[in-house]
């Protein structure tokens, strides 16, 4: 016995199948948009990458990088900072058990290795500050004085400037001195004495 096909039959058939390409259809949609999510995620991520390899670690704006060492035959790491074109801090790196290649990085090698680099980075900047800033207080008649000095490193200009405070922390005088002036208790009483003038 055949089966029978009735114009119905085929309506139903082809409602169906319409049904079934406008969900793959959806279906083919919603893909495309997860991918394109996801390709915006992969996107915003390797802005700012996680690496995490045996010789190369980046995480929290440093990178972490271990090199041969150029002064004998084992390792050194490298801590640089994004942005900054020399590293913070070479030092050395432990070899594998190997004896030949060096330990891997690992989370917590690099949490300290951060935490040094940084303290070094904080070292340096107030060493810098103190090299380029010196403070003397003096009696200046019934009043205490704070004179500053405080270097200005222009590449093509450099000066400093010369800053009277009274004991209120409040600004009295200033002047513009060479780059190499000698701040001395003497130079700021004299200074002091003539006035706040050249």
């Amino acid at each position: 016995m055949m089966d029978q096909y009735t114009p119905d039959l085929f309506a139903d058939l082809e409602q169906q199948d319409a049904q079934a390409a406008e969900e793959a259809t959806h279906t083919e949609e919603s893909q495309a948009m997860q991918e394109d999510q996801a390709t915006t995620e992969v996107h915003e991520d390797e802005a700012n990458p996680r690496i995490q390899e045996d010789r190369l670690w980046h995480d929290d704006g440093w990178t972490a990088r271990v090199i041969k060492n150029e002064d004998d035959e084992g390792w050194a790491v490298a801590m640089i900072k994004d942005g900054e074109a020399e590293p913070a801090l070479v030092g050395p790196w432990t070899m594998g058990r190997d004896k030949k290649n060096p330990k891997p990085l690992d989370a917590a090698a690099f949490s300290t290795l951060v935490k040094t680099a940084s303290e070094v980075l904080r070292r340096h900047e107030q060493q810098l500050h103190a090299s380029l800033h010196k403070s003397i207080n003096i009696s200046h008649g019934d009043d205490y004085l704070t004179v500053n000095l405080d270097i200005v490193p222009d590449e093509d200009d450099p000066y400093a400037l010369l800053t009277a405070l009274d004991g209120n922390g409040e600004q009295i005088a200033q002047m513009r001195v060479a780059p190499n002036f000698k701040l001395t208790r003497q130079s700021a009483i004299t200074w002091a004495e003539g006035g706040f003038r050249r």
